[in-house]
Parts: structure tokens; sequence; C-alpha cells
């Protein structure tokens, strides 16, 4: 079973959680559409194709030549994710009338977390940070990561947007119901500038959520966001030519093992708990708390296009 936090949240009773919930929606470009597989216990174990079994033509009462497939089992585990919101007693209780002051801080503390899971689902690595899961930078390698050095830059358009077409090729079923570009802001601006430049008028747009943003060939643009310290989290590199250069990830999102897509995986979803005043100290606590995991299916449901030229 999987749903998106989008579906989730039309579904909770709890208004505090749909409220956290349809923060996450509304601030992170991954959580608004990825589709959460729901996971029994703390891993989540499946068989990913190694070789294919073989198949044959026969002559009448000829035996066809038995053969098997190869499978290599994985397995994804749970990290734990979230934190707690305190709130002085003293503030809600003398500028309580301004704003609910424990939703404020409660919708900054969703918005930090989800600038925190686009970093993970991009560059996480469990080597540097054992208490999270690997993202795609880590486990995109060979035919899946593409370079496009020997590229012109993004706004002279042609020869970059034949590099787009072998990045998306390289992700199969790509399609703008189920799939996504992700780059940082000024990368996704020099790709609208260099469409327009080739007579490519308006581009098409795609609303999630309330949120707008343009496409191409119906797959949504994303800027992945920045970090808390104002970095990108699909950051621009500098070369001693002084020419700057970055990342485009083409990614296809699915349900289930079949799609062969990317999946985020979960164990009860977002969970949001009042906890009322803290015994420790003369505050009100909330906390929120996700189990999560990601899960890549079929060994073609990403890529990666490196030293993409911004210039």
């Amino acid at each position: 079973m999987s749903l998106t936090l989008a579906g989730s949240a039309k579904l909770s009773l709890d208004q505090l959680q749909r409220g956290v919930i349809e923060t996450f929606v509304q601030e992170s470009p991954i959580l608004d559409r990825m589709p959460l597989i729901q996971v029994a216990g703390n891993a989540y174990k499946y068989n990913e194709e190694s070789i294919l079994p073989g198949v044959s033509f026969r002559a009448v009462n000829e035996a066809y030549p038995e053969s098997t497939g190869t499978l290599n089992q994985q397995v994804e585990t749970l990290a734990i994710f979230g934190g707690d919101v305190d709130v002085d007693k003293f503030i809600v209780q003398t500028r309580g009338n301004l704003n609910d002051q424990r939703a404020v801080q409660t919708a900054l503390k969703v918005k930090a977390a989800s600038v925190h899971f686009a970093d993970q689902f991009f560059n996480g690595d469990v080597e540097v940070n054992p208490k999270g899961f690997d993202g795609l930078r880590k486990r995109l390698f060979g035919s899946q990561v593409l370079d496009a050095k020997e590229t012109g830059p993004v706004v002279n358009g042609y020869d970059f947007f034949d590099t787009l077409d072998a990045l998306t090729a390289q992700v199969r079923g790509i399609n703008g119901s189920n799939g996504a570009l992700y780059m940082n802001a000024a990368l996704r601006a020099k790709v609208e500038s260099g469409f327009r430049r080739l007579g490519g008028g308006e581009l098409l747009r795609e609303e999630i959520a309330g949120k707008r943003t343009v496409t191409w060939k119906g797959m949504p643009l994303l800027d992945a966001g920045q970090k808390l310290d104002g970095s990108d989290v699909l950051p621009l590199t500098t070369g001693a030519d002084g020419k700057q250069t970055g990342d485009i990830y083409a990614v296809r999102f699915g349900a289930t093992e079949a799609d062969a897509g990317v999946s985020g995986l979960t164990n009860g979803g977002v969970q949001v708990t009042d906890l009322g005043e803290s015994h420790d100290k003369p505050v009100y606590r909330t906390r929120i708390d996700f189990y999560c995991g990601l899960a890549l299916f079929g060994g073609k449901a990403a890529a990666r296009l490196t030293n993409v030229l911004a210039g």
C-alpha cells in the first residue's frame, strides 16, 4: 500500500497532524508527489532483477531448455527523522493574542524538516551520517550518470536540450504524470531562458497542491531548494576557469515495486504528538516523527546529469 503525503492529509482526522502534513506538502518539492510505501517493521526487503531467464523457440515434441532468472535481495532500513517544538508558557500567555505561537513554531520546524529531507534525498550518505539514508547521488552510477562537459551553456539551446533528452532516456517510463526534473533555481531559470530562445514560447504549467511550476515535455522543472545555511541543496560549482556548473536529476516516482521508480518508505507516515507541558521545564512541547527511507526499483528509476554549464 502506498500514498502520497497530500493524500494522507485528506484522510487524517487529527487537525494538528493534518496541518503539519499539509505544510510538508506546501514546502517540499519531493514529498508533495513521492508515493510512500507503508512498511511493516523497521526495514523493507525486496528482490532486484539481476539476470533475466532465457526463452527460445522450440520444435514440435521438443522440450524448452530450462532457464531461471537471478534476483538480488535488497534491504532498505527506515531512519528516524523529526524533532521537538518547545514554546515557553510565558510566550503563549503573553503573545498568544498575536498569533498561535505554537502553530507558528511548528510550521517553522516543518519547513526546516522539508529542507533537510530534500538534502538527504539527493545528498544523503550513511557513511557520513549513519542515522540517515543514502540519497540519489550515492545510489546512481554507471549509465545512470551522464556528463554534460562537452555540451555548451544551457541558454545556447540545441546541444543542451539534446543532452537533456539523453538524460530522460535513461529513466525508463518517465513522463509528465510520474516524473520530475530537479536542479537549483539558477539552472532552472537558464533552462527556461534557453527554451524561449529556441522559440518554445510559453512552457506548460503544472499545479500540485496549489503550487505552480513550469514543465518541459510535461515534466515539471523543480528547484531542489536551499539548506538552512542558505546554500543550495544542488549547488553550482565554480571551476578553475571561473565557469559554473551544476547537476540535474531526472526522477520517476513509483507507488509499487512493479512501477520501477523511486519510492519513499515509511511506517506510519508523519506523526504529530501534542505532549502538553513538559515535566522538566515550563514549555509546551509538540513532537514530529517521520520514520522514513528511500528505495529505487528497477535500476533505471532516476538519472543524474553532471557538469551542466550554467553560463
